[in-house]
């Protein structure tokens, strides 16, 4: 049974890891694509209206806030989204495929959906 979605981005949080993202990103060294589907300056509203619509909750965490648990299970495979169910901790969707939608939380929400459905 699932219980829960995590949108993992590939940057720390905090003041420092916010700022040294920040600088990555002006300076091309840093990108994350969740962080582009979530945000533009600040949380994107149709992000807001897509994640109070998902049947399940959805944490957003940076690397350095993710539980032990998922942290092992993201390793070099951020971002991410991961569902989490009673059997642990799986990968839905990738690095790759969050970079597939330029940014765009209608083309995420579709990817998502499709992650979902049952087989």
């Amino acid at each position: 049974m699932m219980n829960r979605l995590w949108g993992v981005y590939h940057a720390n949080g905090g003041l420092l890891g916010e700022l040294s993202y920040v600088l990555g990103k002006v300076r091309g060294t840093a990108h994350c694509a969740l962080c582009d589907i979530t945000h533009g300056i600040r949380m994107k509203e149709e992000w807001k209206v897509l994640a109070s619509s998902l049947e399940l909750p959805l944490q957003l965490v940076h690397l350095n806030e993710q539980p032990p648990a998922l942290a092992a299970v993201t390793e070099g495979a951020t971002p991410c989204v991961v569902e989490e169910t009673d059997e642990g901790f799986t990968v839905l969707l990738g690095p790759q495929q969050l970079e597939s939608v330029g940014g765009s939380v209608q083309l995420f929400s579709a990817l998502l959906r499709e992650a979902l459905a049952p087989s």
